[in-house]
């Protein structure tokens, strides 16, 4: 379940195309750039996910500790799993679980929890995320 909203981040991605992992089906490889709020402070974050589409046609996709958050204080990473399918425009909207980890005491809130993220992405690369902490 849902419980408190915790951050909202937006940029902008980019694709590149990854050999199969022998199953013929494709993998694809996104850089996010984005900023926002996370935590109540203004954050910048960088993360590099991978994704593999699924005979079913959903894309199970993970960020496998690749994650960056800067804020003044100090960064966080983090480490995300999550299913995504495509949409009818042409984007992709993935829901899924991210976990951060911190030294930065305006972060610190973030440890030890499993967040719920949405990361939606248009056809032209703007992507919009929104992170819950657990009830």
């Amino acid at each position: 379940m849902l419980g408190k909203h915790v951050g909202s981040m937006s940029g902008t991605t980019s694709n590149k195309a990854l050999p199969s992992n022998g199953g013929g089906m494709p993998r694809m490889e996104t850089r996010a750039t984005t900023q926002g709020k996370l935590a109540g402070v203004d954050v910048m974050g960088e993360a590099t996910y991978q994704a593999e589409l699924v005979s079913n046609g959903s894309w199970i996709g993970e960020c496998p500790n690749s994650g960056i958050i800067m804020t003044a204080d100090g960064v966080a990473t983090f480490r995300a799993n999550g299913c995504g399918n495509m949409t009818e425009a042409g984007g992709v909207e993935f829901r899924g679980c991210v976990i951060f980890e911190t030294a930065a005491p305006s972060l610190s809130s973030l440890n030890g929890k499993a967040h719920m993220y949405t990361w939606d992405v248009d056809a032209e690369g703007n992507a919009q995320c929104e992170i819950w902490e657990p009830k």
